[in-house]
């Protein structure tokens, strides 16, 4: 079983809406309002979102955060009821999570090399 956290989602969200200008201030108060939802579960059946909601869940499935299941009961009368879910795309959150922490761990080395003195990257050098 995959877990996910409020950070995970934050991350994700960094990768992806925050590639598009999103504030970083909205990015955490998003992820927190998406895993209010969810909770400890996957899914989430659609009935419970407004109109406001729904159209955020657009977005973030636009962004590859969650996708949509479809499921249909007979009730007593021989109808079929369908039944629309949201689900959480866990592992696809935590990739996006995880490719944000490489860029920063990526930038990290960065900012070490270019704190070095130049008498360190002389020290370096062949026949020093």
């Amino acid at each position: 079983m995959v877990t996910i956290t409020v950070y995970d989602v934050e991350l994700a969200l960094k990768n992806t809406l925050g590639k598009k200008g999103i504030e970083e201030e909205k990015i955490k108060k998003l992820a927190i309002y998406v895993m209010n939802f969810f909770g400890f579960s996957d899914t989430i059946t659609d009935n419970l979102l407004k109109a406001k909601d729904r159209d955020v869940f657009y977005t973030l499935q636009d962004a590859g955060l969650l996708t949509t299941l479809q499921d249909q009961i007979r009730i007593k009368k021989g109808k079929l009821w369908r039944i629309h879910y949201w689900v959480l795309r866990k592992k696809e959150i935590l990739r996006l999570s995880r490719l944000h922490n490489e860029v920063e761990q990526d930038n990290n080395y960065d900012k070490i090399y270019n704190e070095l003195s130049n008498e360190v990257w002389r020290r370096g050098e062949i026949g020093h």
